[in-house]
């Protein structure tokens, strides 16, 4: 992959307006820790965020979205400075790939 391909499909790395950008992942996943899914196969990722964020506060899991979404930084080291755990970055960075997934598939529908 060259270094110019996105690795995310995230507007602020592809430039392409119909991919979602990094505050619609914020946005869900701020929406979804406050408001978890019930009965819903992936309500494991809503009950993740709304301990993380209830743990750290919503900054530092914006600055975690941002750095392994647009920057590609690793999830464990996206937590560097943030006084957070590495195994929760992994937690951050995977809901956020997941939910940025989520959203590009419904702007296709």
């Amino acid at each position: 992959m060259a270094d110019s391909d996105a690795l995310y499909n995230v507007r602020e790395r592809t430039g392409n307006p119909e991919h979602a950008s990094v505050d619609d992942v914020v946005d869900l996943v701020f929406e979804r820790a406050q408001n978890p899914r019930e009965d819903h196969q992936d309500a494991h990722f809503d009950e993740a965020m709304a301990a993380i964020v209830d743990s750290y506060g919503t900054e530092p899991v914006r600055t975690v979205i941002h750095r392994v979404l647009v920057e590609n930084s690793p999830f464990r080291t996206a937590t560097n400075g943030l006084e957070m755990r590495n195994v929760d970055g992994v937690h951050i960075g995977t809901t956020a790939g997941w939910f940025l997934r989520e959203l590009n598939a419904q702007q296709d529908s």
